[in-house]
């Protein structure tokens, strides 16, 4: 079988969706400043405030409730900034604690550390070995200091789901603000965020087919707010600096596009998912699944290997055209193993032999075909090679 490019790393980011190219170029010669009160700047904010109703209708917020941002990490940082704000009516009668999980993006982790170097008290929330939070230890967590929660509704490495809707509820039992990061979740499960119950919710344009550098915030309407990037009035003074009207288009295109692809999508990703899953077990010996086995992202496998580095793996595969990933894309730089399968009760071993492949709208049977014929190959080649490996086995 000739070398083929087979793209399955679509959680790092997915390829535009050609609607989203169109409506993007239709909309190029619209350079109109939103803020500006001549008819190109008019032109501007209406398309402008059309998206936003259309993004907010998506997941049944108001329009008002929707900011943009410039990413999914703005999005997080400015959620997570609004408890150092010094200034009283941006926090929570004073609060200065924040819960999150030890499975977080990295854009929360960091942040959250940030925080606790700014003197406030920041608390990890374990997961169990599927990467699932314990509602009851959460509850047991939050006292008067807490003023916001964090938990991310799908996860980026693994795939599991959270309850967001029953972990909301047992924080606002404690008068607490919640925030999901749903940029793995939005466009490829349902989110309504008044049957969630969330204070903030955090999406991203490129995990759904739309253009890098630009995201969207949820806040409720009536939660006190804080400013991350200040400025100019743009977003009715919660973000500023002018708008990136294309981004927006292409955004709301993909998510357009999203309400009519999502569900037939999710059916065909989750039966190559399984085909994948059933593959491995079959010709691979020594291999682990990771994630929860069925409240998880239909996309999304991440696999261990005995014997086999993740990085090897990608490497090998790359040269035979098949792209996957060894975990988040943002922390793809370091040499540590996966802080997610560390969280999960992995060792360090199987945490580095792990790889996670992710599919999206255009992942193909063929592609899936290609991938099972090559990776059983990649991992006996590297196993080969591997001393400790084959002694163990022979032990």
């Amino acid at each position: 079988m000739a070398v083929r490019n087979v793209y399955l790393d679509h959680n790092a980011t997915t390829p535009i969706h050609p609607e989203v190219k169109k409506s993007i170029n239709e909309a190029l010669d619209m350079f109109g400043n939103p803020s500006s009160m001549h008819s190109f700047g008019r032109e501007a904010k209406k398309v402008m405030e059309d998206c936003r109703e259309k993004i907010a209708s998506f997941i049944n917020a108001e329009s008002d409730e929707i900011i943009f941002m410039g990413s999914g990490s703005e999005a997080n940082n400015t959620v997570l900034s609004i408890l150092a704000c010094p200034r009283t009516e941006c926090i929570a009668g004073g609060c200065k604690g924040i819960i999150t999980t030890q499975i977080e993006h990295p854009c929360i982790l960091e942040t959250s550390k940030c925080l606790r170097d700014r003197g406030l008290e920041v608390k990890y929330l374990p997961v169990d070995k599927y990467g699932v939070i314990d509602i009851d230890m959460l509850d047991k967590m939050i006292d008067s200091k807490v003023g916001l929660v964090s938990v991310m509704m799908a996860n980026n490495e693994i795939g599991t789901i959270q309850d967001i809707r029953k972990i909301a509820q047992v924080v606002h039992k404690h008068g607490v603000l919640f925030h999901t990061d749903a940029v793995q979740a939005v466009g490829k499960v349902d989110v309504d965020v008044k049957d969630l119950d969330v204070d903030f919710l955090t999406l991203s344009g490129h995990k759904i087919y739309g253009p890098k550098g630009i995201g969207a915030l949820y806040a409720k309407k009536g939660v006190r707010f804080c400013s991350f990037i200040r400025g100019g009035h743009q977003e009715k003074g919660r973000r500023a600096g002018t708008e990136n009207t294309l981004g927006i288009v292409g955004l709301t295109k993909a998510i357009e596009m999203r309400r009519q692809e999502m569900a037939d999508e999710s059916k065909r990703l989750l039966s190559f998912k399984q085909k994948i899953k059933e593959n491995i077990i079959k010709n691979i010996p020594d291999v682990q699944f990771n994630g929860h086995p069925q409240n998880s992202l239909s996309g999304t496998l991440n696999v261990s290997f005995d014997g086999a580095e993740g990085e090897a793996i990608l490497l090998y595969l790359d040269l035979e055209g098949i792209a996957v990933s060894t975990g988040s894309a943002c922390a793809s730089g370091s040499l540590d193993p996966s802080h997610v399968l560390l969280a999960t009760g992995l060792s360090p071993e199987k945490a580095h032999g792990s790889i996670r492949i992710s599919m999206g709208r255009m992942t193909t049977q063929e592609d899936i075909d290609y991938l099972l014929e090559k990776l059983p190959i990649v991992i006996k080649k590297i196993r080969d090679m591997s001393t400790a490996y084959n002694q163990e086995r022979k032990s």
